[in-house]
């Protein structure tokens, strides 16, 4: 009869165990999604706001860039969730390709949307761009001398001399050699 006890106690024991182990992963779970999510959106929210005031951009665009930099924050704490909860990785790596497959293929045709979107965020964080400058835009076809109105996500809001707007694309930008008069 002891042994019948012992064997009955040590399978509730384990049983404990492994319900502490899965309460432990819910709670280190939850401080992730109701602490680190918040903090870490607050954060990069006030650098992207100071980065813009500085630069002096625009609200909408700086708007553009927090909603890319939250999507960037998610799936950054769903990968973390990911490793915490013990998913196999075999089947992440299964999903997320046949997924991307699935949205390559939609989003071919579409490249130079993607290209002016990434293009806009290089613009936005490395040049030295600001809202009011005169820039020079050295393109062989069509070379242009303007002041930088507005950037977006897909395009720049260029005004020449003689009040003509001019939408200029982001990756367009990129491959063009620009001179910052101002």
């Amino acid at each position: 009869m002891p042994n019948i006890y012992n064997s009955i106690l040590f399978i509730t024991l384990s049983k404990l165990v492994i319900m502490n182990e899965e309460l432990i992963k819910i709670i280190i779970s939850a401080a992730i999604v109701l602490v680190v999510y918040p903090l870490s959106r607050f954060i990069v929210y006030k650098l992207t706001d100071k980065f813009a005031k500085f630069k002096l951009y625009d609200y909408g665009y700086c708007k553009m860039i927090k909603k890319i930099l939250n999507a960037l924050i998610i799936i950054v704490i769903i990968t973390i969730l990911i490793g915490i909860w013990g998913v196999d990785r075999k089947n992440i790596l299964l999903a997320l390709s046949s997924g991307f497959a699935v949205i390559g293929v939609a989003l071919f045709a579409q490249w130079s949307i993607l290209s002016n979107v990434t293009a806009g965020l290089v613009i936005f964080f490395s040049l030295q761009l600001r809202i009011g400058d005169r820039i020079k835009i050295y393109d062989k076809d069509f070379p242009i001398e303007a002041t930088l109105k507005d950037i977006k996500a897909f395009y720049l809001c260029l005004e020449t001399d003689k009040g003509e707007i001019i939408s200029y694309p982001n990756n367009l930008l990129l491959q063009k050699g620009i001179f910052i008069c101002t």
